[in-house]
C-alpha cells in the first residue's frame, strides 16, 4: 500500500502511516545554516570544480607521459570517449571487464543528506537514487548494495532509536522492491546525517546499454517530471512567513503540501520499468537527471556520444505549479533553464523515433498498474536528436507540461479521461 505523511495542526508532530512507526516532534530536514554552512550549501560538488578533481584520476594516463596542462578542460573533452580509453570509467556506473567469461562489474555508489522530513522515505529515495545509476544503463537487477550511512552527532539517543531503524528500514524496502537486498555497509558518526550506498551487478553484454549511441533523428523521453527541488523548499517555507510571502499569490498551501508529497513519493520511484523498456524499444543511450538537473545531465549525455549529435529539449514537464514558485522567486533555482537540481529523477532516454510514443505509453499503462502511480507515472516526450556539437539546449520558450500531484483532484480528473495527451508530439 501507499505511505502517507501527516502532520498535525502545528506541523510539528509527523507519522508515517504504513511503517509501523513514527519519528519524534520536531525531526526536521537539513538546513545547511543551522550547521554553520552557507543557506545554498549543497552536497552535490559542482560541475566545474567536479572536472577539475576528477582531472586528478587521468593526469598519469593522459599521453602516457605523466604530462597534463589543462587538466580540467582535457579530462572534460576525453568525456565521449573515456569508457574506451580508460576502462571502468563510465558515465553513471563504472564498466569493469571481468577476467571470466565476458562478464562485466557494473558499480555505482551515491549519497546525500536528507532532504525530507519523513526518515522512512528518505530511506527509499536514497536507495532509488543509488539504483537509478544502474537503470540508466538499461540494468534492471542488481546482484548486491550495501548501506552507507552516518548518524548526526547532534541526535540525542531518543531521537537516533526512532529516526535512524526508519531510515534503514526504507532503504531494505526499497532495495527488496528492486529484487535485491542489503547485505552490509558502514555507519560512521558525523556532524549531519548522510545516507547513501553502493550497487553491484555482474553483467553480460546484453544486459546493458552504453550511453554513446545516439543518432540525428532519435527522440528524447524524460520519465519523472522536473520541480522536486522546488516543491521541497516550498514546503519548507510555509513555516517561514517571509518566504511564504514572495508566493502565496500563485499557489495555495495545499497545492504546495500535494506538490511535496508528489515530489517523495517520485524521488522514491525506482526507474526499474524504464530500464527493461529501454531494451524492448532500443534505446541508444540514458542517463538520470539527478544533482546537475535536466540540462546539466542532458550536456553530459551529449558529450558521450561517439556520434556528431545535439540534443534540443522543446517540453518540460513540471510538476503543477513549481513553475509559478521558481518565477515569483526571481528564477532563484533555474527550473525553467534546467539547472534546478532534481534529486534521484528520471531517466533522460535517446530512443528511436518511431519507439518513442509506444515508449511512453508503455511507461503510464505500467506504471498505472503498478501500485497506481497517477497522473505523474509514464514518461514525456522533450526533445530531439540533431546534428551537432555534443551539446544539449533548451529552447528559449519551451513548452512547460504541468503534471498534475497524485491524488489531487487535477490528477483524479486526468486518469478518468481519455483525451489529454501526456506525451505531446513536437511542435
Amino acid at each position: 500500500g501507499r505511505i502517507h505523511l501527516t502532520a498535525g495542526e502545528d506541523g510539528t508532530a509527523l507519522t508515517v502511516a504504513g511503517t509501523e512507526g513514527c519519528f519524534p516532534p520536531g525531526y526536521k530536514p537539513f538546513k545547511p545554516e543551522e550547521h554553520g554552512l552557507e543557506r545554498g550549501f549543497r552536497c552535490k560538488v559542482p560541475q566545474e570544480a567536479l572536472l577539475k578533481l576528477l582531472a586528478g584520476l587521468e593526469s598519469d594516463r593522459a599521453d602516457g607521459t605523466g604530462k597534463a596542462g589543462d587538466q580540467a578542460s582535457e579530462f572534460a573533452s576525453s568525456l565521449s570517449h573515456r569508457c574506451a580509453v580508460f576502462p571502468g570509467v563510465g558515465m553513471d556506473c563504472c564498466v569493469i571487464p571481468l577476467r571470466h567469461g565476458g562478464l562485466s562489474l557494473v558499480q555505482t555508489t551515491d549519497f546525500f543528506y536528507p532532504l525530507v522530513e519523513d526518515p522512512y522515505m528518505m530511506g527509499r529515495i536514497a536507495c532509488a537514487n543509488v539504483l537509478s545509476d544502474l537503470y540508466a544503463m538499461g540494468i534492471t537487477e542488481c546482484d548486491n548494495m550495501l548501506m552507507l550511512l552516518s548518524v548526526s552527532q547532534k541526535m540525542n539517543d531518543k531521537d537516533r532509536e526512532k529516526v535512524m531503524p526508519l531510515m534503514i528500514r526504507g532503504f531494505r524496502d526499497a532495495a527488496e522492491e528492486g529484487g535485491t537486498s542489503v547485505t552490509g555497509g558502514q555507519t560512521v558518526i558525523n556532524p549531519w546525517i548522510i545516507v547513501g550506498g553502493v550497487a553491484s551487478v555482474v553483467c553480460q553484454p546484453n544486459e546493458f546499454i552504453m550511453p554513446d549511441g545516439a543518432v540525428p533523428g532519435d527522440v528524447l523521453v524524460l520519465t519523472k517530471p522536473l520541480g522536486t527541488q522546488v516543491a521541497v523548499n516550498a514546503h519548507q517555507w510555509l513555516e517561514q512567513p517571509e518566504r511564504w510571502n514572495k508566493i502565496k499569490l500563485v499557489v495555495t498551501k495545499e497545492e504546495v503540501k500535494e506538490a511535496y508529497q508528489e515530489a517523495m513519493f517520485s524521488m522514491a520511484t525506482l526507474n526499474r520499468t524504464a530500464a527493461g523498456l529501454m531494451h524492448k524499444f532500443q534505446a541508444h543511450a540514458a542517463t538520470d537527471v539527478t544533482g546537475f538537473g535536466l540540462l546539466g545531465h542532458a550536456n553530459n549525455l551529449a558529450a558521450q556520444q561517439r556520434n556528431e549529435v545535439a540534443f534540443v529539449i522543446h517540453n518540460l514537464p513540471i510538476i503543477a505549479k513549481m513553475t509559478a514558485i521558481s518565477k515569483a522567486c526571481g528564477n532563484l533555482f533555474n527550473l525553467v533553464q534546467g539547472t534546478s537540481a532534481e534529486t534521484s529523477g528520471g531517466l533522460l532516454v535517446c530512443l528511436p523515433r518511431e519507439q518513442a510514443a509506444k515508449f511512453c505509453s508503455e511507461m503510464k499503462s505500467q506504471s498505472s498498474g503498478a501500485g497506481g502511480q497517477g497522473a505523474s507515472g509514464g514518461a514525456w516526450i522533450i526533445g530531439i536528436v540533431e546534428k551537432g556539437d555534443r551539446r544539449a539546449r533548451i529552447i528559449d520558450k519551451p513548452r512547460i507540461i504541468e503534471v498534475p500531484p497524485r491524488g489531487s483532484q487535477a490528477a483524479n480528473q486526468d486518469n478518468s479521461s481519455t483525451s489529454p495527451d501526456q506525451n505531446p508530439n513536437l511542435s
